[in-house]
């Protein structure tokens, strides 16, 4: 557990600087280009670029709030909070999103005033080559800050670079209204700042979804699920591997939780063993750390208890909302049989689980019967 610890905390460390790198970069950048970008909206009057220039300001702001964020949940674990403060990042990314809806909604307010109110804009040919370069650089920047939030998983870093490639593309319609205002001195500049402001405002919707998603708790994805399962099934003698949980502190944090089922002729001790070799090679292959792992007892050499199972899933599966059973156990000595039950969120739990304590007990009237009705929490 401590090599897991020291592991940790060099990942985290590295992490925290690559994602204060990354937010360096976008402000200097972003404040380069409110300067000129500002420069120009004011020469020119084109209430659409001063609008971008906001939103390269309200960028800026963001890539400080991420270092922020990125210093306080890179602060080690203490008593208070045991596990870490890794979650604040998802505060920050919540921030950033904030800052983008308002930028948004700012913008749109605004650009509602210049239709009502319109003043003509004056372009010439230092402006357009200023706003063709601002998008040049967006583009790179965002795909630069980008690539790094993925390759740190920073939502904060991810959300940021998305952002930015979304102003490359709006500071690109800058650019067609103000060459179509040269060509044929139609101002589409309130329009143009309209349209900006609605995808400003979807984006910022569309970021603090996410982080809410992030900080109530998700769903697992396929993939993630299926190599943590691989990687136990892997160590012998182990026979299946069900209830894989995980429990998010933060980007990159996770801490979690399996049950695996093994031969009933094992030791303890050999439940020690097997169970130490698959956390520390989960945590080794995925970063995950397996906080607890259950242990489910398979019958090895009772052939009633085999045939009792076969029946048993045969009933149980028929029905359409019992997605699995496992971690069977039949003791055809004491009369006992145990099995849980992965429920769909599409029944009613307990009228599933009366049903088939009615069907199982039908089965096997002499038995005692315990079903474990299980949460689908994972695919």
């Amino acid at each position: 557990m401590n090599e897991q610890r020291q592991d940790i905390a060099v990942l985290a460390a590295n992490r925290e600087k690559a994602i204060v790198k990354t937010s360096i970069i976008g402000i200097i950048t972003n404040l380069l280009l409110v300067g000129f970008k500002a420069f120009v909206g004011l020469v020119s009057h084109s209430i659409a670029v001063i609008l971008d220039a906001v939103n390269n300001l309200s960028d800026a702001l963001s890539s400080v709030v991420t270092i922020i964020g990125a210093k306080l949940g890179a602060k080690q674990p203490d008593k208070k909070h045991p596990l870490g403060y890794g979650r604040v990042e998802y505060l920050s990314s919540m921030i950033v999103a904030a800052l983008v809806l308002y930028a948004g909604i700012t913008s749109l307010v605004e650009s509602v005033k210049k239709i009502i109110d319109p003043e003509a804009a004056e372009y010439n040919t230092v402006s357009i080559i200023i706003i063709s370069v601002a998008i040049v650089v967006k583009l790179l920047l965002g795909l630069y800050v980008k690539k790094q939030g993925r390759n740190v998983n920073s939502g904060a870093l991810i959300a940021s670079g998305s952002d930015a490639l979304f102003d490359a593309i709006l500071s690109s319609s800058v650019l067609v209204s103000a060459i179509v205002y040269l060509i044929w001195g139609v101002s589409l500049e309130a329009y143009v700042g309209v349209i900006i402001s609605c995808f400003i405002i979807k984006a910022g919707i569309e970021m603090m979804i996410e982080t809410l998603n992030d900080i109530i708790g998700k769903r697992e994805d396929t993939e993630t699920t299926k190599e943590l399962k691989e990687i136990i099934c892997a160590q012998e003698p182990v026979l299946g591997a069900y209830d894989v949980t995980l429990f998010n502190y933060g980007p990159n944090k996770n801490y979690g939780s399996a049950h695996i089922e093994l031969p009933d002729y094992l030791s303890v001790d050999d439940v020690d063993k097997i169970t130490r070799r698959i956390q520390n090679d989960v945590f080794h292959k995925t970063g995950v750390i397996l906080t607890g792992i259950g242990v489910y007892s398979h019958n090895t050499s009772d052939d009633e208890a085999a045939q009792m199972r076969n029946a048993i899933q045969k009933a149980v599966m028929a029905h359409d909302w019992a997605l699995q059973l496992h971690g069977f156990y039949a003791d055809t000595e004491k009369k006992t049989v145990r099995f849980d039950v992965v429920v769909s969120f599409d029944v009613n739990r307990k009228e599933a689980l009366e049903t088939l304590y009615g069907e199982v007990t039908a089965l096997y009237p002499e038995y005692d019967v315990l079903i474990v009705p299980d949460t689908d929490i994972a695919d």
